[in-house]
């Protein structure tokens, strides 16, 4: 770079995790070193997982469907959030979703519920589901994601627990 040229950012490491229901694996910890963000995508199930997970970064939290009484129950259903440039809406049921996402100006979608992993763009905006890090499901892996925000975009990847 030559002096006096402005620095490119490098963007924002985002952790994203739904469907913990109460188990926070050391392997989720692990996987969340290093992000400038954490997002927990309901279904926390248990308040100090959301200690721990702020110890590590920035946290924004919504509830999920199990998280109606007890202190996970004051947590918003939904919520916007700018990160960089980009605007993301978070809720924990995609099925809830009431909001028009291309019209709102949204940049992405991020939802858990299923328990199901899924990386997918609908007209130009991206739908994420990390999966579940919390008690195996079925066949289903154990995964949480990751995002990159740069001034341009935002991509997604899903990171298999073993």
């Amino acid at each position: 770079m030559m002096p006096g040229a402005p620095k490119r950012s490098a963007g924002l490491t985002v952790g994203v995790l739904a469907d913990t229901h109460g188990l926070l694996r050391p392997e989720a910890m692990e996987a969340l070193q290093g992000s400038d963000h954490i997002i927990h995508l309901g279904d926390v199930g248990d308040p100090s997982i959301l200690e721990a997970l702020s110890r590590l970064a920035p946290l924004t939290a919504i509830r999920g469907n199990i998280d109606l009484t007890g202190p996970c129950a004051q947590l918003p259903a939904t919520k916007s959030l700018t990160l960089g440039c980009h605007r993301l809406h978070l809720l924990h049921n995609l099925a809830e979703l009431a909001v028009d996402p291309t019209a709102s100006g949204l940049v992405a979608v991020l939802y858990g519920h299923t328990h199901k992993p899924v990386i997918e763009n609908r007209n130009g905006v991206l739908f994420f589901n990390p999966g579940s890090c919390g008690p195996r499901r079925f066949a289903l892996p154990v995964t949480l994601g990751r995002l990159r925000v740069t001034e341009k975009a935002v991509s997604a990847e899903i990171i298999e627990l073993r």
